[in-house]
């Protein structure tokens, strides 16, 4: 009886609540900053922002980076909350390896995702079906679960290929889609190849617009009146090297183990000489300001993870921190990374569809806020979170 009744409670907690009256598509342009949409070459993102909801910038979780904050976005926590706190990280916890991007064992090992619980999961825990192109983290069974199709990464397909293979996913008739997503990453390559405001970040952006124009009339062509939600994980700021910091000329040789560097300095202080390390560094410094881990100012909501480094270095906006000479002379074009409420990080947000009004035009959301909505369009209850729906509720139907 006992087994029996174990068994009725797992099949209760997969079961459909309530079947979402559309589809829910969530799309990312990494490295999209919100002003992009005012240089007049996105006829598509402003034409769905005008028949939907376009939020005028969105903050970003800090650090501004790429796999914390896109796992903000789907997980309505914060990088010390969710524990993915940096694209390089150590934890004493997983002594074997280091997380960093390109290391695909490391990406892959659950043990860095499984405190977040990202909108696939509680689709899928729910009896929801999800397929995801290339979103971070979702190539991970992340709490035991992946979406139910996510191939892996492959960043040579193009942005028209990268919607054409989603929409032949919603071809396949013995499928019904409930939440999908798709990310784009050729915009922030542009950015940090050439600058946020460069010729080549120019034709990213409006390649970017030309695959949205495409998806929205692959909908419309196959009767598919789907929830949209079209944003970045951060913005992006113009650097160069003229504008460095070198920290091997600030720090005592040897004093310290270098975790990360660029717009903000993630560094461990060698056994014995924290006191050496911090007095050299917590002090005034043109354009970079350092912190114990625990004194990070509470506004930036980072710091208290394990995972984060002891001292933590944050440079001005368009400021790079090096840590030699050979470092300082490859700055060049963009990079992201800097505080969170840098006009240069703000990030695209609109969201158009049958669930939404029209015309509607949103202040400053914070990216946790997004998980909310997500959860909201999926009519599934949301586990707790760092975000609120209250910020959307005048954009609501």
């Amino acid at each position: 009886m006992k087994k029996i009744l174990v068994l009725l409670l797992m099949l209760a907690a997969q079961t459909v609540l309530a079947r979402p009256a559309a589809p829910l598509i969530l799309i990312s342009i990494d490295g999209f900053r919100a002003d992009y949409l005012e240089l007049g070459i996105t006829p598509n993102l402003n034409a769905l922002a005008a028949r939907g909801v376009r939020v005028q910038a969105m903050r970003p979780s800090f650090p501004t980076l790429t796999f914390p904050s896109h796992y903000t976005l789907v997980t309505g926590l914060q990088p010390d909350h969710h524990g993915l706190v940096d694209n390089v990280m150590f934890d004493p916890a997983i002594p074997e390896r280091h997380f960093q991007l390109h290391d695909k064992l490391a990406v892959l090992d659950r043990r860095w995702w499984d405190q977040g619980v990202p909108v696939w999961v509680t689709a899928e825990q729910h009896g929801l079906r999800s397929a995801s192109l290339f979103w971070p983290g979702s190539e991970v069974e992340i709490q035991g679960v992946r979406p139910t199709l996510a191939p892996p990464f492959d960043d040579a397909l193009t942005p028209q290929q990268r919607v054409d293979l989603l929409l032949s996913w919603l071809d396949q008739p013995q499928q019904q889609w409930d939440f999908l997503s798709l990310y784009f990453s050729h915009v922030d390559a542009a950015g940090h190849d050439y600058g946020p405001a460069a010729e080549g970040t120019m034709a990213a952006v409006a390649q970017a617009d030309q695959a949205i124009g495409r998806l929205l009339a692959g909908l419309q062509q196959r009767g598919v009146a789907a929830n949209l939600v079209v944003l970045a994980d951060h913005g992006m700021a113009a650097v160069s090297p003229e504008r460095v910091i070198r920290m091997d000329l600030l720090a005592p040789q040897g004093s310290y183990q270098k975790v990360v560097d660029g717009p903000y300095a993630g560094l461990n202080p060698v056994a014995g000489r924290a006191a050496e390390l911090e007095a050299a560094l917590l002090k005034p410094w043109p354009h970079m300001q350092c912190w114990r881990k625990q004194e990070i100012p509470a506004r930036l909501a980072y710091g208290r993870h394990v995972r984060v480094p002891a001292l933590l270095c944050l440079a001005e906006p368009g400021w790079s921190i090096v840590f030699d000479a050979e470092q300082a002379a490859k700055v060049h074009g963009g990079r992201h990374g800097y505080d969170n409420a840098a006009a240069e990080m703000a990030a695209l947000c609109i969201a158009a569809g049958p669930a939404l009004r029209s015309g509607v035009q949103l202040p400053l959301i914070d990216s946790v806020d997004v998980y909310p909505l997500l959860l909201h369009l999926l009519a599934l209850p949301p586990p707790a979170s760092d975000g609120q729906l209250t910020p959307w509720l005048p954009a609501l139907r």
